[in-house]
């Protein structure tokens, strides 16, 4: 099979997949959640509410309502955010670029700095330099996130200002005051992109600056993860038969590690990246929030707190997409990577 009957395939099969998540999730929303809170308000006669419970198609069996709520998703009609004061769909599209932004500057730091490490460790195991790399990826497998997160606000912002010394944002995704003089035309909804298209390099400065805590809380977990992947893929690929006949033929070791040991090793570390990719994109929910970041992370937990059921089943559509396409990239560069792999 080629690989774009393998992709054709794959995609075929997200159908039932996707079709069974949103099942679940719809079914527990109605159990949970009260889809009319977010028409709802104290000054709503009681008398309006059977109204707007048929309005909604509340009234009919559960499969009409499920099939209802289909028709709406494929429709972008995914109702009234009570948490953004808009339509769903526009709250996502308005929260979901920051999100994204945030996630490509942390999942750049995890991969450039976890896969290093991982190589370095396994090139010089059981030395001082791999003692260190493994104390310091066990340590970050450790840390609590809201811990660190609060760690970094107080010695890179609340210290640093105190003593007069530079300082870093600790909230929000840019500074309020200075975009009044500095305007950016959204374009992408990347702020930093957007800043440099239009050659407003002070603002995307400060977008950058804004991202630097967040992005670092989020990837510190994971640069432990991956380099402790790396290190164990990177040992088991240099213990190959295939490996030690490199080094027999007498071929150099820089072309033996990158050329033949890397690629092999880097199997296992790309499934774990996709899915942390996936995770970081469907919403860091504690590094949004504790940095008054406003993600899809922060929305979501807003409309939690608000009982904003439309809003979270909005988030719960977009996360499951992101997982399930996340997934089948991953599978696609798993067989690239890989061509024994059969598809």
């Amino acid at each position: 099979m080629k690989l774009y009957e393998y992709v054709a395939r794959r995609l075929l099969l997200l159908f039932p997949v996707l079709l069974g998540v949103l099942l679940i999730t719809f079914y527990i929303s109605r159990i949970i959640l009260d889809p009319t809170a977010a028409y709802v308000t104290e000054k709503t006669p009681e008398s309006a509410i059977p109204a707007i419970r048929k309005q909604l198609g509340l009234d009919q069996p559960f499969p009409v309502q499920f099939a209802i709520y289909i028709k709406d998703l494929f429709t972008l009609n995914w109702g009234w955010s009570k948490t953004a004061h808009d339509a769903v769909i526009n709250a996502i599209a308005a929260h979901f670029p920051a999100t994204v932004e945030l996630t490509i500057f942390a999942f750049l730091l995890t991969i450039g700095i976890g896969i290093p490490i991982g190589i370095i460790s396994a090139l010089r195991s059981n030395s001082l330099v791999d003692h260190a790399t493994r104390f310091t990826a066990l340590v970050g497998i450790s840390t609590p996130v809201f811990w660190l997160a609060l760690m970094l606000q107080y010695i890179f912002t609340y210290w640093t200002k105190n003593n007069g010394l530079p300082y870093l944002p600790s909230t929000g995704r840019y500074d309020p005051i200075l975009i009044l003089s500095y305007p950016v035309q959204k374009i992408t909804g990347l702020m930093i992109l957007d800043s440099l298209i239009q050659g407003n390099w002070i603002m995307a400065w400060d977008a950058f600056n804004h991202l630097i805590l967040p992005a670092i809380t989020l990837s510190f977990l994971n640069i432990g993860v991956i380099a402790r992947i790396t290190r164990s893929s990177f040992l088991e690929v240099l213990r190959q038969d295939y490996i030690s006949a490199a080094k027999a033929y007498g071929l150099p070791e820089r072309r033996i590690y990158y050329k033949y040991a890397l690629k092999n090793a880097m199997i296992p570390v790309t499934t774990i990246s996709g899915l942390m990719f996936g995770g970081m994109l469907g919403g860091a929910v504690i590094t949004e929030t504790i940095f008054a970041f406003p993600g899809m992370g922060w929305l979501a937990v807003r409309a939690i707190t608000y009982n904003d059921s439309a809003t979270i089943l909005g988030f719960t559509v977009l996360a499951t997409f992101i997982y399930v396409f996340t997934n089948l990239v991953v599978d696609i560069i798993y067989a690239w990577l890989d061509p024994r792999i059969k598809y």
